[in-house]
């Protein structure tokens, strides 16, 4: 159970990422409680996760999927480059994320 709260910890942290270009420096009302809503969830599931995982590997976890997320989603809704060394890097960090778990 404290992988699924790491992995639903780190696709939140993807959203409330995201969610922060919307905010507009925190100017528009919907997109900041969204970001805040999704920012207290994240770090919530990750404080569960935190009592059966180890902090190292947990936290490392959990912000690769949010810097992966994070980084697709800003190629695909911002139009930021999908260069090959951008998408080797994001392939790196997964590759860490899978190596993490299997040490751990």
């Amino acid at each position: 159970m404290a992988y699924l709260y790491l992995l639903v910890a780190g696709l939140l942290e993807t959203v409330w990422s995201v969610g922060l270009k919307y905010t507009e420096g925190f100017t528009r009302v919907w997109p900041t409680l969204g970001t805040l809503v999704a920012m207290a969830a994240s770090l919530g599931l990750l404080g569960l996760a935190l009592k059966d995982l180890p902090v190292g590997s947990a936290y490392a976890i959990w912000t690769g999927i949010g810097t992966i997320g994070t980084a697709i989603l800003g190629m695909i809704l911002f139009q930021e480059p999908a260069t090959v060394a951008r998408i080797v890097s994001i392939l790196l960090i997964v590759a860490g994320i899978a190596g993490l778990k299997m040490a751990g």
